[in-house]
C-alpha cells in the first residue's frame, strides 16, 4: 500500500459505528485509549433497525453508566402473549407469560430504537473527546507479518486506506489495532477473506414500525400470532409505536439475487398481511410509518473473528441469525464489551497480548449456540399450522414454540451465559473446600441489594462493579462485628485480617510488575455479614487491606426493611471467601479468602498479568 499526504497513527481503529462499533469506542476513550471510529452513513441512525435490548445487556449499560436514560426513554416490556387462530379462523390467546422467565436484576426487556440507543454512546464518547468520523470508509487494509512487529506492543502493523466520501479526501492510518463492526456485509471480513459457515432458512419476513389504532387487548404485550391466513409478532416500541413483523411467501419477496428484495414488497401489502393474520380484530394504521424493510432468515457464523490477533471482527460481521427472539444488538454489544477491556489490557502494558485469543475463545462458541436456538426458534416462529381432517387447528408447533421460548430464557435474557473454563475462567484445585458455591465461574455477576457501613446508604453490588477497566475482589469475610462475631475466635480473626493483608500484598506485587499502583488494577469491596445480630450500629472491625471505608457494606436489609440481607445466602458463601470479577462483569475465579499465602488468586492472575 503507497501511504496518502495525510498519514495519522491510533492505538485502535474502530470501522463502523453501529452498536457494536460505539460499544467499543466508548469502552475504549473510558480506559484512555487512543481510538477513532469511522462509518460510510453520512449521520447518526434516526429511525428503525434493532430496538430490543435483554437484561444482562442493561446491566452492562448500567456498568457503564448509561442505563439511566435507556429506563427513561425505552418501552419495558415485561409480558409475552401467543395466539393461535380458532376453529372459526379467529385467533385466540393461548398463552401468556413474563418476557424474562428467570430471575434477574431487571425483570423485564426495554425496547427502544437504534438511534437512540447508540446516541448513548456517541454522547458518552463526546465527553472522552471521541467523535465518529462519518462518510468515510477502508479502501486497503494491510498487516505488515513481520514477528517484530506483530510481537511488539508500541508497533502499528495495521495500515488501512480510507477515503471520505463527501470530500473525496485519501487519509492512510496506521493503528495497533482494528475492530470491524462493519455490518452482515462486512467489507473487512471480505477483505480478510474469512469465509461465514451456516445456512440461509426458507423464511421471509417483513418490519413494519408505527403507532397502529386497534382493539387488540394484547397490543402493548410482546405477542407471536400463528393465524389462519399468516403470522405475525408484534413488539410494543416506544411512545405507543408498534412494531409489526409479518411473514410472507418466499416468491413474493426474493429477488433473482436470492436476498430479499424490497422493491418487490409494499408497505401496504405488509399492513394488509397483519390485519389478515389478526383475524377477529380491528387494526389500522393512521399514522405515519416510521420504518420498514423485508429480510430472510440466516443463521450464518464466521470461521474466525481475528486475523494476526491484530484485527478483530465483531457483531453482525461476524454472527448472523434472525430477529424473533431479540439477540442481534445484543449479541454484537456484548461481543465488544468483552473485546474492549482485553484491548486495553494489552495496550497498556498490564496483560500479555494472548489475552486477547480469549475473545474468540468466548464470544465464537456464544454465537455457535445462538445460532443453534435460532435455528430451533425461528423454525417453529415461521412454522404453519396445521388442519387436521376435522377441520381443526393443530397447535403442536405453536406449544413447542411456547416451551422454547421458557426453557431458553436464560439464554435469551443473557443471565445464564456462561464462558468455558480458561485462563480467564479458573476453576479452583478439586481439592479447595467450596466458597461461594451457589456462583458461577464464567457466569456475570448476580447483583444482591447490600448496605454500606458508613452511612447506611443501600447499593446494589452490579453498582459497585463498574466498567473501568479494572479487576474487582468481592471479600466475604464472614462477620466482622466486634460484639457478635460467632463465626471466628480471636485467634479466627486474626487469620482473617492476615489474609486480607495477604491476598493485598499478592496483588501489590502483581501491580508492581506492571509499574502501576495496586489501585490502577484492583479494586475491593468488602460485603461483612450480619449474622448473630450484628446492626449498623454495632462495632465492626476495620475493613481488611485495600477496602476503603466507602466500600464497606454489610449484608442486611436497607433502613426500610424492604430489600437486602441476602448476599450470602445467595451467594451459598459459608465461609469467608473471595470473588474475583472480570472488568466486564463475570466471574473470573473463587477462592477461600483465609489462604495466607493467596495462592490461587496469585495463580489466577500469573496466568493473565
Amino acid at each position: 500500500m503507497v501511504p496518502t499526504e495525510t498519514t495519522t497513527t491510533v492505538d485502535v481503529l474502530v470501522i463502523g459505528a453501529g452498536p457494536a462499533g460505539v460499544m467499543c469506542a466508548n469502552g475504549l476513550a473510558r480506559y484512555g485509549v487512543s481510538v477513532r471510529v469511522i462509518d460510510q452513513n453520512a449521520s447518526a441512525l434516526e429511525s428503525g433497525q434493532a430496538d430490543g435490548i435483554q437484561p444482562r445487556t442493561i446491566e452492562v449499560l448500567q456498568s457503564y453508566g448509561l442505563a439511566d436514560r435507556l429506563l427513561s426513554e425505552g418501552n419495558h416490556l415485561y409480558m409475552a402473549a401467543f395466539y393461535n387462530a380458532g376453529p372459526d379462523g379467529i385467533i385466540q390467546r393461548v398463552h401468556k407469560r413474563p418476557t424474562i422467565g428467570v430471575a434477574g436484576r431487571y425483570p423485564h426487556k426495554v425496547t427502544l430504537h437504534q438511534g437512540r440507543i447508540e446516541s448513548l454512546f456517541l454522547d458518552s464518547m463526546r465527553t472522552c473527546g471521541v467523535e465518529v468520523a462519518r462518510a468515510t470508509i477502508p479502501t486497503s487494509l494491510e498487516i505488515d507479518q513481520d514477528p517484530f512487529m506483530l510481537g511488539s506492543r508500541g508497533s502499528h502493523p495495521v495500515t488501512v486506506g480510507l477515503r471520505n466520501l463527501a470530500t473525496k479526501t485519501e487519509e492512510t492510518v496506521k493503528a495497533k489495532y482494528v475492530v470491524a463492526c462493519d455490518g452482515a456485509h462486512s467489507w473487512t471480513r471480505k477483505a480478510l477473506g474469512i469465509p461465514m459457515e451456516g445456512e440461509q432458512l426458507e423464511f421471509v419476513w417483513g418490519v413494519v414500525d408505527t403507532v397502529p389504532q386497534t382493539d387488540f387487548p394484547d397490543i402493548r404485550v410482546q405477542c407471536a400470532i400463528h393465524g389462519a391466513h399468516g403470522s405475525v409478532m408484534l413488539v410494543p416500541r416506544e411512545n405507543d409505536s408498534v412494531r409489526f413483523y409479518v411473514q410472507l411467501a418466499r416468491g413474493a419477496a426474493i429477488g433473482a439475487d436470492g436476498r430479499a428484495d424490497k422493491g418487490r414488497v409494499s408497505v401496504k401489502g405488509l399492513l394488509e398481511a397483519a390485519r389478515n393474520a389478526m383475524t377477529g380484530y380491528n387494526l389500522s394504521w393512521p399514522n405515519e410509518i416510521e420504518w420498514w424493510t423485508v429480510y430472510t432468515v440466516g443463521q450464518r457464523v464466521a470461521a474466525s473473528y481475528q486475523q494476526s490477533n491484530r484485527v478483530f471482527i465483531a457483531g453482525d460481521a461476524c454472527h448472523t441469525h434472525s430477529p424473533m427472539a431479540g439477540q442481534g444488538m445484543n449479541a454484537s454489544m456484548n461481543d465488544t464489551h468483552n473485546l474492549s477491556w482485553k484491548l486495553a489490557h494489552v495496550l497498556k502494558g498490564w496483560a500479555r497480548p494472548s489475552l486477547l485469543t480469549t475473545y474468540e475463545f468466548e464470544r465464537r462458541k456464544y454465537a455457535q449456540d445462538l445460532i443453534e436456538f435460532d435455528r430451533q426458534y425461528s423454525t417453529l416462529y415461521s412454522g404453519k399450522l396445521l388442519v387436521d381432517n376435522g377441520g381443526k387447528m393443530d397447535r403442536q408447533v405453536h406449544m413447542e414454540l411456547i416451551k422454547t421460548f421458557g426453557k431458553f430464557a436464560g439464554f435469551t435474557s443473557g443471565i445464564h451465559i456462561q464462558y468455558a473454563p480458561s485462563p480467564l475462567t479458573l476453576l479452583p484445585p478439586a481439592c479447595a473446600p467450596a466458597a461461594a458455591r451457589a456462583l458461577v465461574i464464567g457466569q456475570r455477576m448476580p447483583s444482591q441489594l447490600v448496605v454500606r457501613l458508613l452511612d447506611g446508604r443501600p447499593f446494589e453490588l452490579q453498582d459497585l462493579l463498574p466498567a473501568d477497566g479494572r479487576w474487582k475482589l468481592v471479600l466475604f469475610p464472614g462477620n466482622t462485628c466486634a460484639e457478635y462475631d460467632s463465626d471466628l475466635d480471636d485467634e479466627g480473626r486474626v487469620g482473617r485480617r492476615q489474609a486480607g493483608q495477604a491476598l493485598h500484598e499478592a496483588l501489590a506485587g502483581v501491580a508492581r510488575g506492571r509499574g502501576e499502583s495496586v489501585e490502577a488494577l484492583f479494586s475491593f469491596v468488602q460485603i461483612s455479614a450480619a449474622s448473630g445480630g450484628c446492626t449498623l450500629e454495632d462495632a465492626m472491625e476495620p475493613p481488611l487491606a485495600g477496602v476503603c471505608a466507602k466500600q464497606h457494606f454489610i449484608d442486611q436489609r436497607e433502613i426500610n426493611g424492604r430489600r437486602g440481607g441476602e448476599a450470602y445466602e445467595s451467594y451459598g458463601v459459608l465461609e469467608p471467601a473471595v470473588v474475583v470479577v472480570r472488568p466486564d462483569g463475570y466471574v473470573g475465579t473463587i477462592a477461600p479468602l483465609l489462604d495466607p499465602e493467596a495462592s490461587h488468586v496469585k495463580r489466577y492472575f500469573s496466568g493473565i498479568i
